[in-house]
């Protein structure tokens, strides 16, 4: 089965290819894990990290985690996502899909609890940040894999129909 490249695809270096297929690699596996470490811990609940949000959002933050109906959905909402986005970009399956959804997540993540001067939380952290931390980055290399998506390539995306998972599929 021969797949049709689009020119930038075709234009990777093995290192290049194998690069950024490790990088979805990595991200699909920290999110995997995160979400079954939430799913198989009956006493996880995101009700303390949205409780000390602070910025623009923080008040819907704090409405979530005082209503026990829509923290349980937004619970089970960020666990079971987690662990799809983490399977789909592991096996490169729904690569776009699942780079999107990531995006969404840590975003929500990031302005949840910004690493802004003057905001202090009693979640533990690896080091001092001043607007970039690893939620930030983690986003970035999402995006980077939105960019160059693997999935087509050394992915399941390849066995399933000519989907437009690269937006220049059409001129190849």
């Amino acid at each position: 089965m021969r797949i049709a490249l689009t020119r930038a695809e075709q234009e990777y270096t093995g290192f290049q290819a194998a690069m950024l297929v490790l990088l979805r690699i990595l991200v699909g596996w920290h999110f995997m894990y995160e979400g079954l470490a939430k799913i198989i811990n009956p006493y996880w609940t995101s009700a303390g990290y949205l409780a000390e949000s602070k910025w623009w959002f923080s008040g819907i933050f704090h409405d979530i985690a005082a209503n026990p109906t829509v923290l349980t959905a937004v619970d089970y909402v960020n666990a079971w996502g987690l662990l799809l986005i983490g399977l789909g970009l592991l096996f490169g399956l729904f690569t776009r899909t699942m780079t999107v959804a990531a995006m969404v997540l840590l975003f929500l993540y990031y302005i949840a609890a910004p690493p802004f001067v003057g905001y202090v939380y009693s979640m533990p952290t690896e080091g001092s940040y001043l607007i970039v931390n690893k939620v930030l980055i983690e986003l970035v290399a999402v995006a980077v894999l939105l960019a160059f998506p693997t999935g087509k390539v050394y992915g399941l995306d390849r066995f399933i129909g000519r989907g437009s998972t690269h937006p220049h599929q059409a001129q190849a």
